[in-house]
């Protein structure tokens, strides 16, 4: 009786848990809907708590070095404490909010290279080694999303990578504690003044902040620079706007600041970070103390906490990583 009770305390003999979405395909602002479904163990078992947990993969910055770390994002909690009897069967509903900054991870039912989502299943057990339970999760973008992603890709830019960044854009509000980089190479009709942008979409119930970062491309004598630029949509004008003209018209805006930014004194190389200017701010780069005192980072509250080396990427079968037609190097 005793080495069963030492093997229960293990997980051995005890209940198991299995989350099962109705559908794992979502958009920021949306739900999850699904079961979690408990089977009982060997002997009665105090559940304590069952929650559910959005988690992804963020790049970290530390000193000198990036790493990579699994976040939980956003958490709510499914059941409190019950008996749960031997072999007894529960199945659990719940309709989980995604949040409306949630990041994008699959666009045009392929799967954002780089990008990795699940939800994550809690089940603390009393006086044993807690269940778990992760599925994979697809967040599709909003059609407001839908129709700047296909500007670029009309404009000729090329997908290169997306990721998310540890940290707060300067001047823009934020609820989570990171911000997602979708990464282009230029397209030709820019290549002579910019190597990549990368796009950044901070969503709201109201619209979206679009975020742009122009790698600024070097002269033969000048080093490259960053130059940024931001710009309020509201959701409302998804289906009602040249987006083509307006994308285009953003691109051009915002690398044509950098002479006048040089002009000012607020020219510096490449890693330097945001200024407040013209739509909220146009700068070089987003996050840390920069030169002159501006602070573009923050301080982060996480919901679930940072692992760092804990890899989603090994606990999810398949899934590709290209991105359709915006292709990938």
């Amino acid at each position: 009786m005793v080495f069963k009770k030492m093997l229960s305390a293990f997980g051995v003999g005890g209940p198991s848990v299995d989350t099962v979405l109705t559908n794992p395909n979502t958009r920021p602002g949306l739900t999850l809907d699904g079961h979690v479904n408990l089977v009982g163990g060997d002997s009665p078992a105090r559940i304590e708590q069952i929650n559910l947990g959005l988690v992804t993969r963020v790049e970290i910055e530390g000193g000198d070095h990036e790493y990579a770390g699994v976040m939980e994002f956003h958490r709510m909690p499914v059941s409190g404490a019950f008996e749960l009897a031997p072999k007894q069967q529960l199945s659990i509903p719940f309709q989980m909010p995604v949040p409306w900054e949630t990041p994008i991870t699959d666009v045009y039912g392929q799967r954002l290279h780089g990008m990795t989502m699940g939800l994550r299943t809690e089940l603390a057990v009393a006086r044993a080694v807690d269940k778990s339970d992760l599925d994979q999760v697809s967040v599709h973008p909003l059609p407001i999303h839908e129709r700047i992603l296909e500007a670029f890709q009309a404009l000729g830019f090329r997908f290169k990578h997306a990721d998310l960044e540890r940290g707060h854009i300067y001047g823009v509000p934020q609820t989570l504690p990171f911000y997602q980089e979708i990464e282009f190479f230029a397209a030709p009709q820019y290549a002579q003044t910019v190597t990549e942008v990368e796009l950044t979409f901070v969503t709201s119930q109201q619209g979206v902040e679009v975020i742009l970062e122009c790698d600024k491309r070097g002269g033969f004598l000048s080093p490259g620079h960053d130059v940024i630029g931001r710009y309020s949509v509201p959701h409302s004008d998804a289906t009602r706007t040249d987006w083509v003209q307006v994308v285009d018209g953003w691109l051009r805006e915002t690398t044509g600041r950098y002479g006048s930014m040089r002009a000012q004194g607020f020219g510096m190389p490449h890693g330097g970070h945001g200024y407040p200017g013209h739509h909220g701010y146009a700068g070089h780069g987003r996050r840390g103390p920069g030169m002159g005192g501006v602070v573009a980072g923050a301080a982060l509250g996480v919901a679930g906490g940072m692992i760092a080396g804990e890899m989603l990427d090994d606990a999810f079968d398949g899934g590709g990583d290209d991105f359709g037609d915006f292709g990938e190097e």
